[in-house]
């Protein structure tokens, strides 16, 4: 549970811990969000519908082919967060959504320590509620989510990793995401 989680998370002083969550669309289509506790950096989980989506009546207890069940859900963060150096994947905070069901394997696979906020408590993941209201910017609900591929996720994240934010002094999420990867590295860095 959140409370276990260690206070250098709550207090944002150390970069690598992350909240993640889903935003929902038309017809149970899903995109996934990771961000940044410090840095605000923001990584998007591309969740497309599986093969036989929509196609007759669903399996019971068969795999969740809207693409963002418990199986897909922790492939997509596994092959997102593990592109980032270890220093940088210290933690992720979820709510207590059904897509996480598999946060053991995750944790083997990533070496990520899982945290769940407390129910109906969305403050409790407040970086990554306000990041999902940025998004609904560019996703507005209501839509099909799946009908955006890699690329466009990838070119919203660049958007709004790029635009500067009042609590970061001005900075934007990705300057500051990118200042501690080079005092990780000792050199320059670019952002994944």
């Amino acid at each position: 549970m959140i409370s276990q989680r260690p206070a250098e998370a709550g207090d944002r002083a150390v970069p690598g811990h992350w909240e993640g969550d889903l935003i929902i669309g038309l017809d149970s289509s899903a995109i996934g969000t990771l961000v940044e506790r410090t840095t605000r950096y923001t990584l998007l989980l591309h969740l497309p519908r599986m093969e036989g989506h929509g196609e007759g009546q669903r399996v019971k207890n068969g795999p969740a082919l809207a693409g963002h069940g418990a199986e897909a859900v922790r492939d997509a963060i596994a092959a997102t967060i593990t592109t980032l150096p270890e220093q940088l994947r210290k933690s992720l905070t979820w709510d207590q959504g059904a897509e996480m069901a598999q946060h053991a394997q995750l944790r083997i696979d990533t070496g990520l320590e899982i945290y769940f906020a407390d129910p109906h408590s969305p403050w409790q993941r407040g970086t990554n509620e306000n990041t999902n209201g940025l998004l609904r910017q560019y996703f507005p609900k209501g839509t099909d989510l799946s009908r955006h591929s890699r690329n466009d996720l990838d070119a919203v994240a660049t958007a709004l990793n790029s635009r500067p934010r009042k609590t970061l002094g001005w900075r934007t999420p990705a300057e500051a995401f990118n200042e501690h990867l080079c005092s990780l590295t000792g050199s320059v860095a670019t952002t994944p």
